[in-house]
């Protein structure tokens, strides 16, 4: 895997997350939208890789991990974000949506309300992907 591969799969997974709240599986694309952030993440740890150097050993111990908040700061993002919330309440708002998401998602079932049963996962693409404070649109300015 590298950068243009995470990238990849960041844009195909959040496109793909999109289908299934269309198609009424809200389970499903909350967690791929999550996913998708993750190898957004991911994207912007590898662009710190440079060619031929060994890798840090602290670094890469915490870039296998599914935690959002971890990936952050091994992507060097940490304070940046600190500094973008401050200056976008939005951005706030949205990213402490996306950093509840865990892979653990993978194993839950929304509470069966009818029409309110997409609510969470509506709620979640918007976060990834809102053009005032869409975290996946805010990582993708660092990979």
């Amino acid at each position: 895997m590298n950068r243009t591969d995470f990238q990849e799969l960041a844009e195909l997974r959040f496109q793909e997350s999109k289908v299934l709240l269309t198609a009424g599986f809200p389970e499903g694309a909350y967690y791929l939208a999550g996913y998708a952030v993750e190898c957004a993440l991911k994207a912007c740890i590898a662009k710190r890789t440079r060619e031929y150097d060994f890798p840090d050993k602290k670094l890469v111990e915490k870039s296998y991990t599914h935690d959002l908040d971890k990936l952050i700061d091994a992507a060097g993002l940490s304070d940046i974000l600190k500094e973008d919330i401050a200056e976008n309440d939005r951005l706030e708002f949205e990213w402490s949506m996306v950093r509840a998401w865990s892979e653990q998602s993978r194993y839950e079932l929304f509470p069966d309300e009818g029409a309110n049963r997409g609510q969470i996962a509506a709620m979640m693409l918007s976060a990834v992907e809102s053009s005032k404070g869409g975290v996946l649109r805010w990582i993708k300015q660092h990979w």
